[in-house]
């Protein structure tokens, strides 16, 4: 018999693996019947039969309903990213820089752009959606702030980091729904970049 450790990677990435896929295939049905139904008139079992998994399951990757458009796993990919990049660079240079290089990739496919679309639709549309988005804003908030602390040198608190990380997230949120509003066709890598240079001068317009 091989030693357990030997076998124990490959099937713990195979769990990993069936996870992935359960979450996709609930949030994908969950984004077909939410665009055929709408948000309210689609409940949780509904989307349960789409996926072809229980309730308890849908509950078990998604605490709530709202979890469904909100979660995914861009924070910890823009957070690993954060992290990589050079020492010394100035924050809203990093920031920037990791927008293009998680966004990218999004953006060029057409399936995810329009899931992209739809879900920030629903955030702008639906109000239980933008109040639990609003809590996560704040998670991620912690989370940037705790990495822009450790690259400049001050505490996770410091006013200067939750300012910093405020202001960079308000203005990423404004810019996706004014291109998810008014130009959904448009570049939204440039929105960004036009948007964090706002901030860049000082708000100065």
């Amino acid at each position: 018999m091989p030693p357990r450790s030997s076998d124990a990677t490959p099937r713990a990435g195979l769990r990993e693996r069936k996870k992935v896929q359960t979450r996709q295939a609930i949030r994908a049905a969950a984004y077909r019947l939410f665009a055929e139904h709408g948000y309210d008139a689609t409940p949780v079992d509904r989307i349960a039969a789409e996926a072809d998994v229980s309730p308890s399951t849908v509950f078990r990757y998604f605490p709530t309903k709202e979890d469904i458009v909100l979660m995914d796993e861009f924070d910890e990919v823009m957070a690993d990213k954060l992290r990589a990049r050079p020492d010394g660079e100035p924050p809203l240079v990093s920031v920037r820089m990791v927008m293009h290089e998680s966004l990218g990739g999004v953006l060029t496919d057409p399936a995810q752009r329009a899931e992209l679309v739809q879900r920030e639709q629903l955030v702008r549309d639906v109000p239980a959606i933008r109040a639990r988005a609003h809590e996560n804003f704040s998670t991620t908030g912690r989370l940037l702030g705790g990495i822009i602390a450790g690259r400049t040198g001050r505490v996770a608190d410091a006013l200067e980091v939750r300012v910093f990380s405020a202001a960079v997230f308000a203005v990423i949120h404004e810019a996706i729904m004014f291109w998810v509003e008014k130009a959904p066709e448009d570049d939204l890598l440039g929105i960004l970049d036009r948007s964090l240079k706002i901030l860049n001068r000082g708000l100065e317009i």
